[in-house]
């Protein structure tokens, strides 16, 4: 009985706590629909191939490019880092990629939006001061710490991961004509097409369901700290009344959080609420925030990407200017007078009331069914072309340019990271059962059933027409993907023209070819 007793008040805690971050969700719920589908919006209207060739140093003009085109992309930290690295491989400076990364996910409408909702207009307006200041001092201290020979094997490294030099619009499902018609369209003729709408629509639909995780562990865990975590914990955590030491303390305090909380994009918003509740201030909250390009997550991801090396220097300079962005930006407010004085973050009530938000809510989930049902039917309205599906977090890539691929049963499968396709090689049956024709990645003239070809190195649908490559061997015509292919095939053709190999001349569907083995990576022996 007095272990009941005991332990009923804990539960009675966690319950409380629970509810106190449903209800902070309910309150920022139509500013998270208005974020995505406006992310969404961007996303398939702004034109991104110009990116590459923009990226070249980090100058002023490259870095203010950076900074406008990240702002464009999805607020994922995780396909923020994949784009970053897929940028620098091609050719960008690795310091305007990091500062493409840091816009990706601390300038983007649906974190102001919410920080509007939850913490209040200075967090919001503070958003827009800060990113800019942390952006300028990464410009002016990147070419100094991302340098040398680290840099160059860094290079080499991600260079090396990028499949063999495959080239992901001549695998894409789409013609690169097409591709080029695609996205040289004028805006006012993508605002006319329902089709880039359902692919706005889709984007929207996409960022939600890939962040689903961290909004949920973001929420539940900003109720279970409002509630768990005594007011002594917070004094002990955070100094008061020292000035100076005060500010570079709590500023130099947040970021270490938003390593150890393993919460990155906009998840950590409710958990920033539940830390200026708990005491810390202004600067330190914005350095929190700031700081999801640092959790433990991404830090093990650029490990893998870039090697030790480069990573130590990358979360350090990372930490570094993050803090001083939010000590910056403390003492901007604090000279307007306009860091705000309420310290308690709550809802409006831990039940509901009709209200303003309420009734926001409820129009704004009108909102999502609209979106949701125009994201379903797209393929009714010509929407998808050129697009796909990661089966992993069902975020929505471009084939042209996603940041990584592999194919399962002759049928290929693209992902917004590294991450995401090393999860679909350990298991790829688990995300391939029951796969939508959404996903499917099948050129419009396969669809209607005209003959495509398999590349007999990797296990990718060629068109004749297209192929970027061709040869003839022992009276069989061959065609590739990629140059690569091709001459992988030119040191042993006799080694990939087997017969349990595709038969000769065999017209084929990606999803009925195995190419003689069950699962084989694209890029792999």
């Amino acid at each position: 009985m007095s272990l009941y007793l005991a332990i009923t008040p804990i539960f009675v805690d966690i319950a409380r706590g629970l509810r106190e971050g449903f209800f902070m969700f309910w309150e920022t719920l139509w500013a998270l629909v208005l974020g995505f589908t406006l992310s969404g919006v961007v996303q398939a209207f702004i034109s991104k191939d110009q990116m590459r060739a923009k990226f070249g140093n980090h100058r002023p003009a490259a870095v203010v490019r950076a900074s406008g085109y990240g702002m464009f992309s999805s607020s994922c930290s995780y396909a923020a880092s994949a784009m970053s690295k897929s940028l620098f491989a091609k050719g960008a400076d690795f310091t305007s990629s990091m500062i493409f990364m840091f816009a990706s996910t601390n300038l983007v409408v649906e974190l102001g939006v919410v920080m509007l909702v939850l913490l209040g207009w200075q967090f919001a307006a503070a958003e827009f001061v800060g990113g800019p200041i942390m952006i300028a001092l990464l410009a002016l201290t990147g070419g100094l710490v991302f340098a040398g020979p680290v840099l160059k094997g860094a290079l080499a490294r991600v260079r090396g991961e990028q499949s063999g030099g495959h080239d992901h619009q001549a695998m894409s499902g789409v013609s690169s004509e097409r591709q080029d018609e695609l996205e040289t369209q004028p805006l006012s003729t993508k605002l006319r097409s329902v089709a880039a709408w359902s692919d706005a629509s889709n984007y929207a639909v996409a960022d939600a369901t890939m962040l689903r995780r961290e909004l949920l562990i973001g929420y539940a865990a900003a109720g279970l700290i409002a509630t768990l975590v005594p007011t002594w914990l917070w004094n002990d955590l955070f100094i008061h009344g020292h000035g100076f030491w005060t500010d570079l303390e709590n500023a130099v305090v947040g970021p270490l959080i938003a390593i150890v909380s393993w919460v990155c994009s906009i998840g950590n918003v409710p958990l920033a609420a539940a830390l200026w509740s708990g005491g810390i201030s202004f600067g330190g909250v914005i350095a929190f925030i700031f700081a999801d390009l640092i959790s433990m997550p991404l830090i093990l991801i650029y490990r893998k990407l870039y090697g030790g090396r480069l990573t130590l220097r990358m979360v350090g300079l990372f930490y570094v200017v993050m803090a001083i962005a939010g000590l910056i930006t403390q003492w901007i407010f604090a000279g307007l007078g306009a860091i705000p004085s309420r310290r308690t973050f709550s809802v409006s009530a831990a039940h509901f009331e009709w209200n303003y938000t309420t009734y926001l809510n409820f129009v704004f989930i009108v909102v999502a069914l609209g979106v949701w049902w125009l994201a379903r039917h797209r393929e009714r309205f010509g929407g998808g072309v050129g697009y796909a599906i990661d089966p992993v977090c069902a975020m929505q890539v471009r084939t042209s340019d996603a940041p990584a691929h592999s194919s399962f049963e002759g049928r290929v499968y693209y992902f917004c990271a590294d991450r995401c396709r090393e999860k679909f090689d350990e298991d790829p049956e688990r995300y391939t059962k029951a796969q939508p024709a959404s996903m499917s990645t099948m050129h419009d003239d396969q669809k209607n059933g005209e003959a495509t070809f398999i590349d007999p190195i990797c296990g990718m649908s060629v068109e004749p027409a297209t192929a970027a490559a061709h040869r003839s061997f022992e009276g069989r015509d061959v065609w590739f993907c990629c140059v690569g292919c091709a001459q992988r095939f030119d040191e042993d053709p006799e080694r990939f023209l087997a017969p349990d190999a595709v038969p000769e001349g065999m017209p084929v569907r990606p999803v009925n070819i195995t190419m003689g083995k069950k699962h084989q990576p694209h890029g792999r022996e």
